[in-house]
């Protein structure tokens, strides 16, 4: 008896151990897993992104989220912030971008001119972040700028706005009066006297990227002063929605608007950053980024024309594309002379065209444009 006793406490004892080393088995092995999980979020590298506006304006700054999406699809190995809308551009915007490094992003995209100065005095701190400003102009060797040649499309929609117009007056709703705003002005300009030598294209600033009533009453008091087609540097709908309550037409800008206005949008120039932040981030991640003033043309697909609208006829898509076959192949570009201001004086002679420094510092309207470039 003592016998059997003994024998069933020493199977006991055996069972126990066993299904205690496989419970400490599992332990361990969850515990590694997640010890792995940590490390692996730790590898990740943050990146971040600062708006002017909100992610859901339909214009700037959704252009720029869909970029920030397609980045999150397509890299691996990175962590992206949630990205910070509205943020003031200026000096305040300095302590916002310093937050994000103190919070541990290694990549930081600011998205609006207003903040170059900003960036520059946190890049300078902080030679470990890189660092990329769109649309400006300085740069540091963590610090690069980037944007795309907007002017193109820009004029090729100018064809397109040249042969809707009856009237011979477009109006443009403009929102800061910078070398930026003031080139698309112009290109679009060029564009519609190619097609159109009679049209002028009168502008009003409103002194603000995202204001939805301003720009809307900005389109509507162009149509009052006879425009049958209104354009747009603005990153809301507004102007086209002006338009099509009034039964004219709009070139838009940034996205495809035609939901918002459907019987008014031509066309107009759009953004398609998703690419460009990829290999921008994987070449970092790749050691094999240097700063560079990017500045994409057309062909790199940064920068296009949304889908034309059902008013657009065959004749002016056929217009268009016959130009914009010249821009791609490099045979041709918009600031090519004879180009006259405003006031008659030549600015480019037949033949010469502007430089890229030329056309980022432009302060000048094109003859045709009925404004001034007023400064702030």
């Amino acid at each position: 008896m003592y016998k059997k006793v003994l024998a069933l406490i020493t199977v006991l004892l055996l069972a126990v151990a066993v299904f205690a080393g496989c419970g400490g088995g599992a332990d361990k092995a969850s515990s590694g897993q997640q010890g792995e999980d940590k490390a692996t979020e730790a590898e990740k590298t943050k990146v971040a992104f600062i708006y002017v506006g909100p992610a859901g304006d339909a214009g700037w700054s959704y252009a720029h989220d869909l970029g920030r999406k397609y980045l999150e699809e397509n890299v691996s190995g990175i962590e992206v912030t949630p990205p910070l809308e509205s943020v003031p551009e200026g000096a305040d915007a300095e302590q916002v971008i310093e937050n994000l490094v103190q919070k541990g992003n290694k990549i930081i995209f600011a998205t609006s001119f207003g903040y170059m100065d900003a960036m520059e005095k946190v890049a300078k701190r902080h030679p470990d972040v890189y660092f990329l400003h769109c649309s400006g102009n300085k740069t540091l060797d963590n610090m690069g700028t980037y944007f795309g040649r907007i002017y193109q499309p820009r004029y090729l929609s100018g064809i397109v706005a040249g042969k809707t117009t009856k009237s011979n007056t477009i109006g443009y709703v403009a929102a800061f009066p910078i070398p930026e705003v003031v080139r698309g002005i112009n290109a679009f300009t060029l564009g519609v006297r190619s097609v159109n030598p009679d049209a002028k294209v009168k502008v009003v600033w409103t002194n603000t990227w995202y204001d939805p009533a301003k720009e809307k009453d900005a389109a509507k008091s162009l149509l009052e002063q006879g425009a049958d087609v209104v354009a747009q540097h603005q990153d809301t709908p507004g102007p086209m929605q002006a338009a099509e309550e009034a039964g004219k037409f709009g070139v838009s800008y940034n996205s495809d608007m035609r939901q918002f206005a459907p019987k008014a949008v031509l066309t107009g120039p759009v953004w398609n950053w998703g690419p460009y932040y990829a290999e921008t981030v994987q070449a970092i991640l790749d050691g094999t980024w240097k700063s560079e003033q990017y500045w994409g043309p057309i062909g790199d697909d940064i920068v296009d024309l949304a889908p034309y609208g059902d008013m657009v006829t065959d004749d002016v898509k056929a217009l268009v594309d016959a130009k914009k076959k010249e821009i791609v192949d490099g045979t041709w570009d918009v600031f090519t002379g004879p180009i006259k201001d405003n006031t008659g004086k030549e600015r480019v002679a037949a033949g010469a065209k502007l430089t890229d420094q030329e056309m980022l510092s432009l302060d000048w309207f094109v003859e045709g444009v009925d404004g001034t470039v007023t400064k702030q």
